[in-house]
């Protein structure tokens, strides 16, 4: 049971001394009752009111990793049900399903593909988090085969077998590489928690519906196993998103301790398109780590960008350094067209300059991560601020003209800002589309 904010009250040390952050105990007591921050922030709470307060302060859902190293993969620790309320802040992670069926050179073949999984959205990387060796064939030698060849990736793994002795196996050579060990259940809950015990590795814990999976996590926990991740996946994509929604409502607001750990969800729909709308679906609500057996670019792409769009802070838009970039070979007389430093703004101007193959430069005014639009409505691009940009030593020293290119969405700007900054302006186009055309034509008259 969670205890409320005059109960943790009483154990703090009440003296106000603000090194926590806040103005006084009461102000703390009542951020840590609603999960906004950590007891590790009170430097002077006795030992034994640390350890009473241990429920009370732990997050409502467990940070799990897999992996080790700069790549692992983080899941769990949300804090929230939609992102507006605040944020979603550990991305769900897909793992590519591999199975250890495949021959030799169809593996090798699939391995390769998963590799060149990369994709470059708004400045940012995406790729496959995990990969997931499945032991389909229920021997042990393929199964390790397959293992020893993914390791390769250097990726998370995660490592899904019926049988204890085979992972067993194939733990005792990557251990240490803190794979996720699949799946425990209620008829092999006994080998896999002492097989987790013994390896030190995550557990993931699977029953068909939350009255079996309760106890099963009960038993695990009680072991002493607490890096735990929870899959759901039932025979049907609803009955999975409805248990990944009741996992996550009861251990946010009911604050049920047993079910307060990641979940992770299968996609099984044979077709792939079908299985795309799946896995994103999953992401939405609320798999942290979703597996699939999707490989190929045009299927990944859009998972990845549904992930990084809802993962991305709704109060702090993605936004990109305020400062004069140059695209392709530029010289002194190179054009110059201003835009805002929202990361999506101005990654399609960038790319539609590249495209144009004219040298340009980019003059990114920092607008808060606002469109064009809506830095214009809000104050935010203002015809003193771009005239201060264009007078500054930065643009001085590297532009020799004194002609300017401004989005055609606020054209209505040229007098003011051409009164301001003593610059020619240009109004360029509304669409970044037409940006290409729009250098090869009214600029080189210009």
């Amino acid at each position: 049971m969670a205890l409320k904010a005059l109960d943790i009250f009483k154990l703090l040390p009440k003296t106000n001394c603000k090194k926590c952050g806040c103005p006084t105990c009461l102000a703390f007591a009542m951020k840590l009752a609603q999960k906004q921050t950590s007891l590790d922030q009170c430097p002077d709470v006795s030992e034994a009111s640390q350890a009473e307060l241990a429920g009370a302060s732990a997050p409502p859902i467990r940070l799990v990793t897999i992996g080790v190293g700069p790549g692992q993969l983080a899941i769990g620790n949300e804090t929230v049900l939609f992102r507006h309320e605040e944020s979603f802040y550990h991305p769900a992670g897909f793992g590519v399903m591999v199975s250890d069926t495949l021959d030799a050179a169809a593996l090798q073949a699939r391995l390769a593909l998963l590799r060149k999984l990369k994709f470059v959205r708004v400045g940012m990387e995406l790729h496959a988090q995990a990969v997931a060796i499945v032991n389909a064939s229920g021997q042990a030698a393929p199964f390790a085969q397959a293992v020893q060849a993914a390791r390769a990736l250097e990726l998370p793994m995660i490592l899904m077998s019926s049988q204890a002795a085979h992972l067993d196996a194939v733990l005792a050579a990557c251990a240490d590489q803190r794979p996720l060990i699949h799946a425990a259940t209620d008829a092999t809950a006994d080998a896999f928690i002492a097989l987790a015990k013994a390896r030190h590795g995550p557990l993931a814990v699977a029953a068909p519906d939350l009255d079996k999976l309760v106890p099963l996590v009960a038993k695990v926990r009680a072991a002493g196993i607490q890096d735990i991740v929870l899959d759901v996946t039932t025979a049907g994509g609803s009955g999975t998103l409805q248990a990944l929604t009741a996992v996550r409502r009861l251990a946010l607001k009911k604050n049920l301790r047993v079910l307060g750990y990641p979940c992770l969800a299968i996609c099984r729909q044979a077709d792939p398109l079908a299985q795309v709308a799946e896995c994103s679906m999953y992401v939405a609500k609320y798999a942290g780590l979703v597996l699939t057996e999707l490989h190929q670019p045009e299927q990944m792409l859009p998972l990845l960008t549904v992930t990084q769009n809802l993962y991305t802070d709704p109060r702090k838009p993605i936004q990109v350094e305020a400062k004069l970039n140059a695209i392709g070979a530029v010289t002194p007389d190179s054009p110059l067209l201003i835009t805002t430093n929202f990361s999506l703004t101005y990654y399609t101007v960038a790319g539609e300059v590249e495209a144009s193959r004219v040298p340009a430069y980019i003059g990114v005014l920092d607008t808060e991560g606002t469109s064009v639009l809506t830095a214009f409505a809000s104050d935010k691009l203002t015809s003193e601020k771009i005239a201060a940009f264009l007078n500054s030593d930065e643009v001085k020293s590297k532009v020799a003209h004194r002609k300017v290119i401004i989005p055609g969405y606020i054209a209505v700007m040229s007098g003011s800002l051409k009164e301001d900054s003593g610059w020619t302006v240009l109004v360029g186009p509304r669409e970044a589309s037409g940006i290409s055309k729009f250098l090869k034509t009214t600029w080189a008259n210009a």
